[in-house]
């Protein structure tokens, strides 16, 4: 009888442990959010991806091409900037800044931007205008308004920003702009993006007309449509307005792979508008969707991202050498958004009494502590970390960046499901993948170091 007993007792005692374990099962399903992902083709090759989110009545329309900095043509440096400025000039039936006009006077709001491997279009309008929007988009795709004047209205708007927010502002194009000319060797990754002024004057009507007949068709682009909207309805409206719209023959895409660096670089930048030093460092990524690409994306949490990170510890709050450690996998975007070779990079200005040998020594001292110290705990709080900012993302500006992500994983990988799998991604992410990337990747013969040398500064103390 007490066998008896003994054993109904280790019964009840694993049963309660397998509910348990469903509990938590279930709870960790629950918490897992998924977003829908409805993905087609059309015949001329647009990609179409629509999400609904019922949370607002807004919806988000986002054209992205698969054209960015990163080639445009030689000789053309800043071409693709100047061409997102072109696709507010008009199209057929829209003229002059028209377009801008449609999406204020429905309530709405828009922009565009040039990224390293594509440039996007987007505007988030009560979802009751969204077919109005889809019409929009689709008729500048079908054609711009290409004329002399607009291209020479233009080119002096990119000249004017460049001069406004490069050439005459202290630490202007630092880093994000500097340090890819100075890491990379291919000149598609190390070029001026920005555009070199006499580069932007040499563009030319032929330039531009060829520019937009070759990439934005509707076969180099995705269509990316968010928020509260009826699915079949919306199917409906995109194949009426973008599918007669005719496909191109598109070019062989240049290789714009880097080669391996295998020794340090150092740069200095003489700034004659900085009063500060500053420096940069940056390091060429693992190859997008390894393993070790998303241990960047934990390393760069647990290294720069937020007041707990590792360098704002040791640079800000230990050293005092600085208040402003920023830093990041892509500073045009995010570590998701791009498709070619990228760098991880910090930044920071420091005090004229601080030597840049006193900053890189603190850096190397946190990095070996990094190394020494990585444990499953380290790990978790980084999972958390990046968690919360894919959420925040997904979720901020009415859902403008699911739409990023979907287009993008559409464009670049033909899978805007992707967007599903991230978290699971970085939780295969093990202590040991963590300490090889380490190795192979935050090392000194794979960094590039830049410092601004601050020569208004100089002058001051000269006077």
């Amino acid at each position: 009888m007490k066998l008896a007993s003994q054993r109904f007792l280790l019964l009840i005692s694993a049963l309660l442990v397998l509910s348990c374990a469903q509990e938590e099962e279930k709870k960790e399903e629950t918490a897992q959010f998924e977003v829908p992902v409805a993905y087609y083709t059309l015949d001329n090759g647009l990609k179409v991806i629509l999400s609904q989110d019922k949370t607002s009545p807004t919806a988000i329309v986002a054209v992205y091409y698969n054209i960015g900095f990163r080639i445009e043509p030689k000789d053309r440096t800043g071409f693709a900037h100047l061409f997102e400025h072109m696709m507010f000039q008009g199209s057929q039936n829209l003229g002059k800044m028209e377009f801008v006009k449609l999406i204020q006077q429905n309530g709405g709001v828009l922009n565009g931007s040039t990224r390293f491997d594509f440039t996007n279009y987007f505007e988030i309008v009560p979802s009751h205008k969204l077919e109005t929007m889809l019409w929009a988009e689709a008729d500048r795709m079908r054609g711009l308004d290409i004329t002399q004047d607009n291209l020479t209205n233009q080119q002096g708007v990119v000249k004017n920003e460049v001069k406004v927010n490069v050439l005459n502002q202290p630490y202007g194009g630092f880093p994000w702009l500097d340090m890819p000319r100075y890491a990379n060797e291919n000149w598609y990754n190390a070029h001026n993006f920005y555009g070199d002024l006499e580069d932007l004057d040499a563009a030319n009507l032929e330039d531009v007309a060829s520019f937009f007949k070759t990439y934005y068709s509707p076969n180099n682009a995705a269509l990316s449509v968010v928020g509260d909207f009826d699915l079949e309805e919306t199917k409906k409206w995109i194949q009426k307005y973008f599918g007669d719209i005719p496909a191109a023959e598109l070019p062989p895409q240049p290789d714009i792979s880097e080669p391996e660096q295998t020794e340090q670089k150092e740069f200095v930048k003489n700034d004659s508008l900085a009063n500060k030093p500053a420096i940069a460092l940056a390091y060429h990524m693992p190859e997008r969707n390894s393993p070790e690409y998303y241990a960047m994306g934990l390393l760069d949490q647990i290294l720069v991202q937020g007041d707990n990170s590792l360098l704002v510890q040791k640079l800000e709050n230990e050293k005092g050498f600085t208040s402003d450690v920023s830093g990041g996998i892509n500073y045009l975007g995010n570590m998701f958004n791009y498709k070619g070779p990228m760098l991880w990079m910090y930044n920071l200005t420091y005090d004229n009494d601080t030597s840049r040998e006193d900053v890189l020594t603190a850096i190397d001292e946190t990095m070996v502590d990094l190394k020494a110290n990585i444990s499953q705990e380290t790990l978790d709080r980084a999972i958390v970390k990046i968690r919360s900012q894919l959420y925040d993302e997904l979720g901020g500006t009415f859902g403008l960046g699911r739409a990023d992500l979907l287009a993008t994983f559409a464009l670049f990988d033909d899978n805007p499901q992707r967007i599903n799998t991230l978290e699971e991604e970085f939780k295969k992410i093990t202590p040991e993948i963590l300490k090889k990337t380490i190795d192979d990747y935050l090392i000194n013969s794979n960094r590039t170091i830049l410092t601004v040398n601050p020569l208004l500064a100089e002058n001051d103390k000269n006077q």
